[in-house]
């Protein structure tokens, strides 16, 4: 009887656990599981930019959107493609500036003038 791989690392039963999910969903959802597959691997396939170069872009994009699951994802990717521990670091700091500048134009203008329009309705 063959054993089954078991993940020896909280990264790894993540990248298990998503691998998994998706395996259900195929099953449950073949049409829509293939074409973004489809569209994934056309996104990721080397061109102007090159694949490393679309790893660390999508390991930034997975910290600003907080996705757990595509931070490791494209954590792996971007190691896979040959990327220093540097250039990931660098990349998410590129994106907490992003992440952070967002959050502070938000606070200075959106959250601002709420501020302003709900203080009018007090008085």
């Amino acid at each position: 009887m063959e054993q089954q791989h078991q993940p020896k690392s909280t990264t790894e039963q993540a990248l298990f656990h998503y691998k998994h999910g998706m395996g259900v969903f195929e099953k449950q959802m073949p049409d829509v599981a293939h074409q973004f597959n489809q569209f994934t691997e056309a996104c990721f396939t080397e061109g102007t930019l090159s694949q490393k170069e679309k790893q660390l872009i999508a390991l930034g994009i997975s910290v600003v959107a907080q996705d757990e699951y595509c931070m490791i994802y494209h954590t792996k990717g971007c190691l896979d493609q040959g990327a220093t521990q540097e250039e990931m670091m660098e990349a998410c700091g590129v994106a907490a500036a992003f992440g952070g500048g967002a959050a502070l134009s938000q606070a200075v203008t959106l959250v601002q003038e709420s501020i302003d329009e709900m203080q009018q309705y007090k008085q």
